[in-house]
């Protein structure tokens, strides 16, 4: 697949290239696995001198004797002898830049923890000591979000303080993904759209192995999600259970009762059997997976919160995937398609709000975007765009089918807001797969 968009990313790493030819900077990428951080790397480092190292689980000789090479093979200097510390070849290349200027790409940066946990105190100090007087665009990345958050975040970790430059890698917008969809199959339906999008979320790497296998349309899709040799099937766990470590299996149980719709806390405490606050705030402030929503105009205070999941993927594979963990084993992929097929159309409607959502917020002129739900859940509106500058508000129904939706119900429903929306313009819409 061909290099798309990631243009405001791209200008913030090529201006951070430029200063660093004056004085040296410190970049931080963070983005969950698959997200293309290293494509994008690469690819704002074209054409310019650059060492690229990946820590992978090692022993730290090791890890050493391959960095070794690498340096030889990218900037042409030899360094004698073994080197089993990390500490010594970094200082190596810091003051390698205090006479040539280059690009230092470090990717999996947390890796570092599971290697040797002093080597971050000793970048640090080597950081500390050489950074006025070299002339290097140093740019770190790391997929296990926690720990990255951790190790820059963290006001006890020696690199705390020491960035110039922090990035968070986001997947591609909709326009984005209509944009591939388009280039790979002019004809798609809105089936074909929603779809790529419920399960990739606009994650590169999922649009690549999708489009890679030529699956552009809805049933292709389902096709090569659910077929025994599908990477989709076992991605989740692949993904998260070195985030969590041994409580892998509490977190797993509460996202796949956020992924069925189970998505109040006391719904999730009644099902595991304890109070969950704790694991619900780290899977919100610490994994950065959940999302708690309150009803628009709600005070601060309100406990009338919902949970959802904010990664599409995650969501799919929570809600289909991972449940039906028994049929993987017996290889009943046919009887997985089939369940799929089943719930595919009731999933995709909630779906379909969260893609109004994301679109009106990429297009549209709002300071605000949200839904809406009384505490006797008989008041319900799916959408909820505010301009706070223009002082207008798109209030919509999101359906399916166009058929189903009733401005006149939704009119009503309104009335509930008068108060809230009384500064605001406001324009009744209706929203359905038409639109897409």
């Amino acid at each position: 697949m061909k290099f798309y968009d990631r243009k405001k990313e791209l200008e913030i790493l090529k201006r951070n290239q430029e200063l660093s030819k004056q004085s040296s900077r410190f970049t931080v990428m963070i983005g969950r696995r698959r997200i293309g951080k290293t494509s994008l790397l690469l690819e704002s480092v074209k054409g310019q001198k650059y060492l690229y190292l990946f820590v992978s689980r090692k022993s730290e000789p090791l890890l050493c004797e391959q960095f070794q090479k690498d340096t030889f093979t990218a900037l042409g200097i030899q360094i004698f002898g073994t080197i089993t510390q990390f500490r010594d070849l970094f200082e190596q290349l810091m003051i390698f830049a205090t006479k040539e200027h280059y690009t230092l790409v470090i990717d999996e940066f947390q890796e570092f923890d599971n290697v040797n946990t002093s080597i971050f105190s000793d970048i640090q100090n080597l950081w500390d000591q050489y950074k006025d007087k070299t002339k290097i665009n140093f740019i770190v990345c790391g997929s296990i979000y926690s720990m990255m958050m951790k190790i820059f975040e963290n006001k006890k970790e020696p690199l705390f303080g020491r960035l110039t430059s922090k990035i968070i890698l986001q997947p591609f917008s909709i326009s984005i993904i209509k944009e591939i969809l388009k280039d790979y199959n002019p004809k798609y339906t809105s089936e074909d759209l929603l779809c790529l999008y419920a399960i990739s979320g606009g994650v590169p790497k999922y649009i690549d192995l999708l489009m890679g296998q030529k699956a552009t349309t809805y049933n292709k899709m389902i096709d090569m999600v659910t077929s025994p040799d599908s990477p989709f099937i076992s991605e989740g766990k692949d993904l998260l259970i070195s985030e969590f470590g041994r409580e892998y299996g509490t977190y797993f149980s509460i996202l796949q009762l956020i992924a069925s719709g189970k998505n109040t806390q006391s719904e999730i405490d009644s099902i595991i059997g304890k109070n969950t606050g704790a694991y619900l705030a780290n899977l919100e402030k610490e994994y950065s997976l959940i999302t708690k929503n309150k009803p628009m105009f709600s005070k601060p205070e309100s406990r009338k919160s919902r949970w959802s999941l904010s990664d599409n993927y995650l969501r799919f594979w929570f809600r289909f995937i991972y449940p039906n963990q028994s049929l993987v084993e017996m290889g009943k992929y046919d009887l997985l398609k089939e369940y799929i097929n089943k719930n595919y159309e009731q999933y995709s409607g909630l779906i379909l709000e969260k893609y109004f959502r994301e679109k009106i917020a990429e297009n549209e002129r709002v300071t605000n975007i949200g839904s809406y739900w009384d505490s006797k859940g008989e008041t319900e509106i799916d959408l909820i765009a505010l301009n706070d500058l223009d002082k207008t508000a798109i209030i919509a129904e999101v359906k399916r089918n166009p058929k189903k939706i009733n401005l006149k119900l939704l009119a009503e429903k309104s009335k509930k807001l008068e108060k809230e929306l009384s500064k605001y313009k406001v324009e009744l819409k209706g929203f359905s797969m038409e639109d897409i």
